[in-house]
């Protein structure tokens, strides 16, 4: 694989999300992730597989609404973001915190 095809795979997964939901699917095999909003549920899969050499089984995405924010007199909207609960094969793992 060349290395921009996996830097372009690097963008669609932006983050984990460490959250009370997200702890709890830990225990089902199932990570929760920070994706970019244009990407869709195959090129997700095919990034979390390229990336951290696992096998996908199942990917389920959510867009939470604009939340509003304001600011004094200003208000505005906090960026938005789209989260992926990306379910794995069983026996497969993904280390959120490397030992050091």
């Amino acid at each position: 694989m060349s290395n921009g095809t996996k830097r372009a795979l690097a963008d669609i997964v932006r983050r984990p999300l460490i959250t009370e939901k997200g702890t709890r699917l830990l225990e089902a095999n199932k990570y929760l992730f920070e994706v970019s909003p244009g990407s869709n549920k195959i090129q997700i899969a095919q990034a979390i597989e390229e990336l951290f050499s696992v096998k996908v089984i199942k990917v389920n995405t959510f867009n939470p609404p604009a939340r509003r924010r304001r600011v004094g007199q200003f208000v505005g909207k906090r960026p938005h973001y789209k989260r992926a609960i990306v379910t794995l094969q069983e026996g497969d793992s993904i280390t959120l915190f490397p030992e050091v």
